[in-house]
């Protein structure tokens, strides 16, 4: 038993990269209808105190002092599989309880063998179709279980998510979850250890709108922005290759202000981060009407009527 728990040794080269170590990739995973989406509503909600309406995108946010994670939810087609498989340090493996384990889930673990294997956290949803009968309910629960440390490792953590309120989990399950998320212990990998990777949070098309219209196969612009992560990036010998484009050349590196920064460690008796430093960062889900730009915040502020017609009224009545 305790040869199994052993690991080979292996340096974290990705530590003494940056100043600030990027966030953490936290990837949803399962098959559709397993409830990615709530998760992740949920646990932005558990972290940040704010509610998201859609999941388009990476989802950046503050967890702690000395971590930040970056959700992910993980599309159900092969490639996605792929590419999540590469840069995920953190699965949240989904299984519907109704259904039980899926082809998707074993098609991402096969996929999972290649690049190294991350660690594994498995949330067992739809638990309250059972709610009418507990005797099957646990039973299934003690199945799907054992199965599940079949295929991941026997003692693998998993979580039960029982029902719904309000569009999302439980709060007192969603807090069980988010809490073992904020303290568990990641092991370096060999891909990530020998590549430089971004994971862009948004892009922009800087090619002109007039060449776009006169031939809409031309060379394109692209601007991408992410956090760095893995080894350090050589921008002048070195391709960036961009899944389903195929290597392209870098015409420039910059570096840009972290728009979601860890906060600051001033008072460190303080266990917990204040409401101000729970920061969250999704530019492509249109959080609150704030829309990025390459040099300026664009804040959507929408006028409230019924304020706007009382100053109107109000102004009216003076006049007479």
């Amino acid at each position: 038993m305790i040869e199994k728990k052993m690991h080979r040794a292996m340096a974290d080269r990705t530590s003494t990269s940056f100043v600030e170590p990027p966030p953490l990739v936290v990837a949803v995973v399962g098959p559709p209808g397993s409830g990615k989406s709530t998760v992740i509503k949920s646990l932005v909600k558990r972290y940040t105190r704010q509610t998201l309406h859609e999941i388009k995108g990476p989802i950046t946010i503050v967890t702690g002092k000395k971590r930040r994670l970056t959700f992910i939810e993980c599309g159900n087609d092969m490639n996605s599989m792929i590419d999540v498989g590469k840069v995920a340090d953190l699965v949240i493996l989904l299984i519907n309880a109704k259904l039980g384990f899926q082809m998707e889930t074993f098609e991402f673990l096969n996929v999972l063998q290649a690049h190294g294997f991350p660690r594994i956290l498995g949330v067992l949803t739809h638990l309250d179709h059972f709610r009418d009968n507990p005797e099957k309910m646990k039973a299934v629960k003690k199945k799907l279980k054992q199965r599940f440390w079949t295929e991941i490792y026997q003692g693998a953590k998993l979580f039960y998510l029982t029902g719904t309120l309000h569009g999302r989990y439980l709060p007192m399950e969603t807090m069980n979850l988010s809490r073992f998320i904020s303290v568990v212990k990641l092991r370096p990998l060999i891909w990530r250890n020998s590549h430089p990777y971004v994971i862009a949070d948004r892009y922009e098309d800087l090619t002109p709108t007039e060449t776009i219209k006169s031939d809409p196969k031309c060379d394109r612009s692209v601007c991408f922005y992410g956090y760095l992560r893995g080894i350090p990036l050589r921008p002048n010998s070195q391709q960036i290759h961009i899944p389903g484009a195929g290597d392209f050349k870098i015409d420039n590196v910059s570096s840009l202000p972290d728009p979601c920064p860890l906060p600051e460690t001033d008072k460190k008796y303080k266990r917990s981060i204040s409401e101000k430093h729970r920061l969250i960062y999704a530019p492509m889900a249109d959080l609150a009407g704030i829309i990025y730009d390459k040099d300026a915040i664009y804040i959507d502020m929408p006028t409230d009527n019924r304020r706007q017609s009382n100053k109107e009224k109000g102004s009216d009545d003076e006049d007479e």
